[in-house]
């Protein structure tokens, strides 16, 4: 393991909000399909488990969801995707761009599910990343691109007068995938939001809780939503509301299950419908009400940090090529790092009605990330959205890469060590600037 260096830097901060009594609460809710239509290169595993990994059809829809929530004129998109990864850096830019200007959205949180069969969504237009060979999926990552604003816009116009009420609950389906040294994390928070018009009709209800959706089998090329979209439609069949997945702190988490029939059976339906179970029982236990101060604040901040591999080493991208395929291996290299061979996470904090905390962040971070920052935060209801806004893989804890293992280690952390613990610092202080509270 590398020595930790404190080179952590934040490179670049947008935020604004506001906060009034008397002040309208607003909630709109949209959804786009975001299915692609076309066969193209398959997310999520390396070419052992997935010698061919051009996709071979649906076997249930992807989707995009987006709820806006608006206070007077500040307004924050929190969007599920049902995808491996967040798309890029430039594709969000563009989003972000576009519905501030279309629909005056301030803060922006798209959150992968983290599903293993999904699209690739690095590729792009130049040769060697993608251009004439996957054509294909780069008019997916155009399509996706225009499917994003409609949702995020259309939720933003729908927005109407609304309540907003929470629960939570200790949901055993997870486990730790990755230590063997006790007491061994798991964050097993289940958090639901519940949101519904003045007239108690349901808006939307949204789910945050942490586990990988690597239970499909991942020979079969069928794209799916998983265990999250099993459970998202099992939601909706039974309480009405629109349900959105946002995936957690799940870097070192996977679901619960037999590991010796891994790969030989399906578990999305069983999985995906024992979580829909525990969310609709803590739905039935939130009572929503107006926000007597509603409020919006937030920042999305850029990092700066040295990386633990070299990917212009043309060995090291030999072998990344051979594993996956050498065209994502180039767009990645070619776009994720600046030219001192740097990476830059990214994490959108947003504090809502001074109660509920989001903390949105570019990667697959271990759980004791957010198990920590919640014992810290102190406010009722922190949601800790992984896979937000980019992809810059693992994110380990600092006993986790000592440790080492897969997640851990430089092959699969490329962020320096303490990267995690360190933008987890930055968002307390977030918060407590938030709260006025930051003694600056």
């Amino acid at each position: 393991m590398q020595g930790i260096r404190s080179i952590l830097k934040i490179v670049a901060v947008v935020g604004v909000g506001m906060s009034s009594y008397g002040a309208s609460f607003k909630v709109g809710f949209s959804q786009r399909d975001i299915t692609p239509t076309e066969s193209v290169p398959m997310w999520g595993y390396a070419q052992e488990n997935r010698p061919d990994f051009m996709s071979d059809g649906i076997l249930d829809p992807l989707h995009a969801k987006a709820i806006v929530i608006g206070v007077s004129d500040t307004k924050l998109a929190l969007v599920g995707l049902d995808l491996g990864r967040a798309p890029t850096q430039a594709v969000t830019k563009r989003v972000q761009r576009a519905v501030r200007e279309r629909a005056g959205v301030d803060h922006i949180l798209l959150v992968a599910s983290h599903t293993h069969h999904g699209p690739v969504l690095e590729l792009t237009d130049l040769e060697g990343e993608g251009k004439g060979k996957y054509d294909a999926a780069l008019r997916y990552v155009n399509a996706l691109e225009g499917h994003l604003v409609d949702a995020i816009v259309e939720a933003a116009s729908s927005a109407r007068d609304a309540r907003v009420g929470w629960g939570k609950a200790d949901c055993l389906l997870n486990r730790n995938r990755h230590s063997s040294i006790a007491p061994v994390p798991v964050d097993t928070d289940l958090v639901v939001i519940r949101f519904e018009d003045l007239d108690g009709k349901p808006i939307a209800t949204l789910v945050n809780y942490a586990a990988h959706p690597t239970v499909h089998p991942p020979q079969n090329r069928r794209f799916t939503a998983e265990f999250p979209g099993v459970m998202m439609r099992e939601v909706e069949r039974v309480t009405g509301a629109p349900c959105v997945f946002l995936q957690g702190a799940a870097g070192d988490l996977q679901c619960e299950m037999n590991d010796d029939l891994w790969g030989k059976e399906d578990f999305i339906e069983p999985i995906g419908k024992a979580l829909a179970r525990h969310v609709v029982d803590v739905t039935e236990t939130i009572h929503t009400e107006i926000p007597l101060r509603p409020s919006i604040v937030g920042k999305t901040s850029a990092f700066e940090v040295s990386t633990r591999i070299d990917l212009s080493d043309p060995n090291i991208r030999a072998g990344f090529g051979a594993a996956y395929f050498p065209e994502i291996v180039a767009a990645f290299a070619n776009n994720a790092f600046d030219e001192a061979g740097r990476l830059r996470p990214q994490m959108s904090t947003v504090l809502l009605n001074d109660k509920i905390f989001f903390v949105g962040v570019s990667g697959e971070f271990f759980c004791n990330h957010a198990i920590r920052l919640k014992a810290r935060a102190r406010v009722p209801v922190t949601v800790f959205a992984g896979y937000c806004n980019e992809h810059h893989f693992y994110f380990p804890t600092i006993e986790a890469a000592a440790e080492g293992g897969y997640g851990a280690d430089p092959a699969s952390a490329w962020v320096e060590v303490g990267t995690g613990e360190r933008m987890m610092d930055q968002a307390l202080e977030d918060l407590y600037e938030f709260q006025g509270k930051s003694g600056g």
